[in-house]
């Protein structure tokens, strides 16, 4: 009995686990802000652009718009294919600035699978405090290797709002 009671803990300690995960992945992955056809396809959905936003957890009040190709057809739509390794950022203040806590030097704010095994798109956020700037980076990676194609965007912030950073 205590066998069968332990199996039943560990499955509901399991299906928690997995649910947080799902409910972490979603809340990294952007807001679709909207679609352009690049290219027509039969069977499956068109080749096209993609365009996502991304709130800094860290930063309250910044947005990142990116925009990257995604492949349609078949394995597009069935998530097999593989997207180019380019992508375009635009990080902007939309928003009074707040820190809810210091910040690293450099720390992976984004990540987003672009294939079903190997490919991720990610985004940087870097400080640069002798100008009080935020600076994004936004560059794919492969499991093997990644892509020297990168995008680079900047936020300053008013001289009067320092960014906290941790020690």
């Amino acid at each position: 009995m205590n066998a069968v009671r332990l199996h039943s803990i560990a499955g509901r300690v399991l299906a928690a686990a997995a649910a947080l995960l799902a409910g972490a992945a979603l809340a990294a992955s952007g807001e679709k802000i909207g679609t352009v056809d690049t290219a027509f396809q039969w069977i499956g959905r068109d080749h096209d652009i993609i365009v996502e936003a991304y709130d800094d957890p860290g930063v309250q009040g910044v947005t990142c718009y990116v925009s990257r190709a995604r492949v349609g057809g078949i394995k597009g739509t069935l998530g097999l294919a593989e997207d180019r390794a380019e992508a375009s950022i635009a990080c902007r203040q939309v928003g009074p600035l707040s820190f809810p806590g210091p910040l690293k030097k450099q720390e992976e704010v984004f990540s987003e699978r672009m294939s079903i095994l190997f490919k991720r798109l990610r985004i940087v956020r870097m400080v640069d405090p002798t100008r009080n700037v935020l600076v994004y980076l936004t560059y794919s990676e492969k499991l093997i290797d990644g892509s020297p194609q990168n995008s680079v965007t900047a936020v300053p912030v008013d001289r009067a709002t320092p960014i906290p950073l941790k020690q």
